[in-house]
């Protein structure tokens, strides 16, 4: 079927139906002297597993050549056609190609299922008829045949066949194969594909053009730092997977998972630019990779499985080495410092909570409040942007659970942002005893990184999505705090998140304006004709009134929404919940009756008030009804009917 010379790897390739020694010592030769970021099997792995391996990649081997060496797209999907056929004799007991028959070796002895080899296939033939994604789901689909099932062939030859492997290793190859599209830009480009998502490029201003002509600009480098984040949050989703199979196989599962984040490092080390150049994993650094596998190894047991083929204990179950050296309790005494001394609504609410879920709220309190403060502290855009960096990967790491020891004591790298030390312990056991996922906590960070570069926002949709970030995630982190069974909470959370984010962004339209940002979308500010630089007068404008009264209608309908999640959380946690929207609301509420004077002395709740919605919250009567301070609606607008003009 294959034409002389027109297949490279196929030229050391015995002839067919050759004996299984003569297949076996092929695909080892394959497998060891192709070119790849990391050896297909290290050292690490049990003896028995490397010619498996060796036999698993041959075959993958020679499926992404069929697809991406031989030029023609017809020729190539035959190929793919034959090569599939010859997948099934495999099946049926009678392989002919050698790569088929060493794989029938492999797939007797380890009782692998046929369903991930044709998989791979699919991903083949549609690398062949499509060169664009327009969507990131698009994107994550074809990875779901392009990528998965690798992962899955591994632990199938290692033994493991249960639905929560199998998650997790989606996650890491998922993962490892968007890491390599984002360093294979340019190589792709010169065939005519395109892996960027083109909705996600869109959002940061960038059109399928702008990437065929290779314009490299801020534009690109906010849309590399949005893809490396997304990426990271699948990396650190598989990343327990390590802890969850035994010990070879645990380090070179984690040296490919640190060796993909390197792929993301080295992207941000050049500046982004992977339309002109592509980032290399220099062998110095595959070694120090391996080192820092071994290491963690060394320091924290693998959990083992129950069985071979099935369930296993907790993955969130960690070891008593604390992360980054400083003790749970003295990181959780630490968070509470932050939080008292930030002196915001959130803290009076810990009080009405259980201990435990007192603690929890502190530390991301805390985490919150160091992230925040790296956004707004200080004029240096690159400082902040490397701070944000620094946070996005100490909480890699202390998800991961790296420990990093020189001579026996923990040491922290420079790059290790302030306070990272004495939080990152107790955010860390939060998330596990809470089952938080880390990508709110990164979604948080992007939050934070948006503040450093957009300074208006063109659409309600494009706020909403800032809003999701850097409140909607407080609300999600908080739910599972307060603890909640039904679905519907999180959808619940993040209303009311946006809601708090909407008041504050009212309260500070006039702050907000004089430090350069807009928060408001500039399509509500055309259709009350109002200029960005009313905000900057010394009295709000009755345009400027009617604007912000039609997104303060926008508030209390979230808030309205939002106020349902009262009834599906915890009973011990209602009365936290009660405290913080009434507190919002009520500051809503008297912007309004203020008729939104907020361009002279800001507008706060005094601390009377406060006291008495803590009375009322640790021992009145608390319901959905009543969780929302009224609106005086006779008092939305003091000097007559003009308010009643809306927005359609």
């Amino acid at each position: 079927m294959l034409r002389p010379g027109e297949l490279e790897i196929a030229e050391r390739a015995p002839a067919n139906n050759c004996s299984p020694a003569v297949a076996q010592e092929y695909t080892h030769w394959l497998a060891t002297h192709h070119y790849e970021n990391f050896n297909v099997a290290s050292w690490l792995l049990p003896k028995d597993l490397h010619q498996h391996f060796y036999n698993l990649y041959a075959y993958c081997r020679w499926a992404d050549d069929l697809g991406d060496e031989v030029p023609q797209k017809e020729r190539a999907l035959e190929l793919l056609d034959w090569w599939e056929r010859e997948l099934g004799t495999c099946y049926e007991g009678r392989p002919s190609h050698p790569v088929f028959v060493a794989l029938r070796e492999t797939i007797t002895a380890k009782n692998i299922p046929k369903q991930p080899f044709a998989d791979l296939l699919r991903a083949f033939r549609q690398d062949q008829n499509v060169k664009r994604y327009p969507t990131w789901d698009s994107m994550i689909d074809y990875c779901v045949y392009s990528a998965n099932p690798v992962g899955r062939l591994v632990l199938y030859l290692c033994g493991y066949r249960d639905e929560e492997r199998q998650a997790m290793s989606d996650a890491t190859c998922t993962a490892l194969q968007l890491a390599n599209f984002w360093q294979d830009v340019e190589r792709d480009l010169e065939k005519g594909r395109i892996y960027i998502p083109l909705d996600i490029a869109a959002a940061h201003g960038l059109t399928e053009n702008d990437i065929v002509e290779r314009r490299f600009d801020v534009r690109y480098v906010n849309l590399m730092k949005d893809l490396i984040t997304r990426t990271r949050i699948l990396f650190a989703q598989g990343a327990p997977l390590a802890k969850t199979v035994n010990g070879r196989l645990s380090v070179d599962l984690e040296m490919f998972s640190r060796g993909g984040v390197a792929v993301l490092d080295a992207i941000e080390a050049m500046g982004y630019d992977t339309l002109h150049q592509r980032p290399a994993i220099r062998k110095v650094k595959q070694a120090s990779l391996l080192g820092r596998s071994l290491l963690t190894h060394l320091v924290a047991k693998p959990i083992r499985p129950e069985s071979e083929n099935g369930g296993f204990t907790n993955i969130w179950a960690r070891q008593a080495v604390p992360v980054l050296g400083l003790s749970t309790s003295s990181s959780y005494a630490e968070c509470h410092r932050i939080a008292r001394a930030a002196h915001s609504n959130f803290y009076y609410a810990f009080y009405l909570l259980p201990k435990p879920k007192r603690d929890a709220l502190a530390a991301l309190y805390a985490f919150m409040r160091l992230v925040d403060d790296v956004a707004d502290e200080g004029n240096d855009l690159a400082a902040k942007q490397r701070g944000l960096a620094d946070w996005r990967a100490a909480l890699d790491n202390a998800v991961i659970g790296e420990e990093r020891l020189v001579d026996g004591s923990t040491a922290l790298n420079s790059a290790t942002p302030s306070g990272a030390t004495e939080v990152l312990p107790a955010l860390v056991d939060t998330m596990e005893s809470y089952k938080m996922p880390a990508r709110y906590l990164h979604d948080l960070i992007s939050g934070a990184e948006m503040d450093l570069t957009l300074r208006t926002y063109p659409t309600f949709d494009r706020l909403r999505e800032y809003c999701y970030r850097v409140a909607g995630t407080v609300g999600l982190t908080c739910t599972h705090v307060f603890g909640f069974q039904d679905p519907r909470a999180l959808d619940l959370a993040e209303k009311l998140g946006l809601a708090f984010q909407l008041t504050n962004i009212i309260r500070d339209v006039h702050e907000d304006y004089a430090v350069g940002r807009v928060y408001l979308p500039e399509e509500d500010l055309a259709r009350y004709a109002v200029s960005s630089s009313d905000f900057g007068k010394s009295e709000a404008t009755l345009g400027v009134r009617e604007l912000l009264r039609f997104e303060a209608d926008r508030a209390w309908q979230c808030y309205e929404e939002g106020s349902a999640l009262f009834g599906l959380i915890d009973a011990e946690s209602r009365g936290a919940l009660w405290l913080l929207v009434h507190t919002y609301s009520a500051l809503l509420a008297r912007i309004e009756s203020l008729d939104f004077a907020v361009f002279g002395e800001r507008v706060r709740l005094s601390k009377a008030e406060k006291m008495l919605f803590i009375a009322k919250a640790r021992f009145g009567r608390l319901s959905e009804e009543n969780i929302l301070e009224k609106r005086n609606r006779d008092r939305r607008r003091a000097s007559g009917t003009g308010s009643q003009r809306r927005a359609g």
